[in-house]
């Protein structure tokens, strides 16, 4: 049977693997989601005064129990994964640290060859240490009264159905999460040597080598960042067997995004941006306070240390006019200040080309982050000689601007779907043969 034929064969059973894994997850999240833990920011977050040396080292670890995810096939449940901090880098070269989350699959790798690891880039979870996915992970969601504030394991579903696959997994908290520093959200390349050290460590927690196959997923922040580090990765870890890459909903052009979201149910995320911005380029501040109210100076430290649950409930459909001194938007004011605008174009996913097969998907009916420029990133790696799949999600719009139906939909859609980012990276792992270049639809 050839590779193409012993694809097609297989795709049946996966469709009902995933599709039974999707059941399960659900009801484990629903056992998971009560009651959420309240409980101060663990001691495990605080970095030692010295790091090792090496991008990718692992810190330290201690076991956690993982109970939003398929039982083990001994049946055992919950299963237990592992706390993770690892060493990064900043966008300027500084050893930094970095948590997340590593689940050593108990089921049988359903594909050919050797167990491979799938690292997972979160999508948006906020800015607060409180908002790092890994501290949901043991319970489903994490929550408090002092300060209010609510965040849920929304990457649980795609970590339980890798592990129920059979390969390991190892979810990123991205640099500033949890650990000390601001998130400094959708930094190009902080978020990719977030994701490519991640990979780094989980093969050194898997007991693998530098063979050990590999893929990268994630979807909208997430799908920026694993965009991201599907680009750097020949020059920053060149020695990583990555696969292939799914970058659904990526966010790589941040300046039609911030556009895009202003005025959206998710409309606060822009603080998160524009306060990582600050953060590595202090200099902005006295501009950005300059052309900000006293009210919108004080709603942008607020988002610093915020959840993306909280900027749902409490700033929704967020308007930076509201908050700026001439009443215009706050893109709109960046884009007077030539400095500003550097800064935000550097941010630009599709300058370099990835040296593996990436698969790029959009809803183009996104209300959240842009087709337009989600399309563009592929066909700008087209044009650099990357062998790159692009595929349009065509869900209609559902009441626009609140992100749940047309950003989330082609999410679940297109990650587990019946043409799925499950069967293309599996296909990845496989062997299956692709095509040279480059497929738009």
């Amino acid at each position: 049977m050839s590779n193409s034929r012993a694809a097609r064969h297989r795709t049946g059973p996966i469709r009902a693997t995933v599709a039974a894994l999707a059941c399960c997850v659900a009801g484990a999240l629903v056992l998971a989601a009560g009651p959420a833990s309240a409980a101060p920011q663990p001691d495990f977050y605080t970095p030692p005064a010295q790091l090792p040396a090496a991008a990718g080292a692992v810190v330290r670890t201690e076991p956690m129990p993982l109970f939003a995810t398929v039982p083990a096939a001994d049946g055992n449940w919950p299963t237990q994964a592992r706390l993770v901090m690892y060493t990064s880098r900043l966008q300027d070269g500084t050893p930094t640290a970095v948590t997340g989350t590593f689940i050593d699959s108990a089921h049988p790798w359903q594909g050919k060859g050797p167990r491979p690891t799938v690292v997972i880039a979160p999508g948006t979870s906020g800015q607060g240490d409180q908002c790092a996915m890994s501290r949901a992970f043991s319970t489903g969601m994490v929550a408090d009264t002092d300060p209010l504030f609510l965040s849920a394991n929304q990457e649980a579903p795609s970590a339980a159905v890798w592990s129920a696959l059979g390969a390991r997994v190892f979810v990123t908290d991205y640099i500033g999460l949890g650990t000390p520093g601001i998130h400094t959200y959708a930094n190009r390349v902080e978020q990719a040597h977030a994701v490519l050290d991640a990979a780094r460590a989980a093969i050194a927690l898997g007991d693998g080598g530098p063979a050990t196959p590999l893929a990268l997923w994630g979807y909208s922040q997430g799908g920026g960042a694993t965009a991201a580090a599907a680009e750097l990765a020949p020059s920053y870890a060149a020695e990583l067997n990555i696969k292939g890459t799914w970058a659904g909903g990526p966010t790589a052009d941040l300046e039609q995004v911030l556009a895009q979201i202003d005025g959206n149910l998710i409309g606060g995320a822009i603080g998160f941006a524009i306060n990582g911005f600050v953060a590595r380029h202090p200099e902005l501040e006295q501009t950005l306070h300059e052309r900000l109210t006293p009210e919108g100076a004080a709603v942008l430290d607020t988002l610093g240390t915020e959840c993306i649950v909280n900027v749902i409930a409490q700033q929704p459909f967020l308007r930076t006019a509201t908050y700026t001194a001439d009443h215009r938007s706050l893109l709109d004011n960046l884009r007077d200040v030539p400095e500003a605008m550097a800064i935000l174009r550097a941010q630009r996913i599709g300058t370099l080309a990835p040296s593996r097969p990436v698969l790029v998907t959009s809803g183009r009916n996104d209300d959240t982050v842009p087709y337009g420029q989600a399309r563009q990133l592929a066909v700008d790696w087209c044009d650099r000689g990357a062998n790159v799949t692009f595929r349009t999600n065509e869900l209609p719009p559902v009441a626009p601007g609140t992100t749940f139906v047309n950003h989330f939909g082609p999410e679940l859609i297109d990650g587990f779907g019946t043409d799925s980012a499950v069967r293309y990276l599996l296909d990845r792992f496989d062997d299956v043969p692709l095509a040279p270049g480059c497929s738009l639809t």
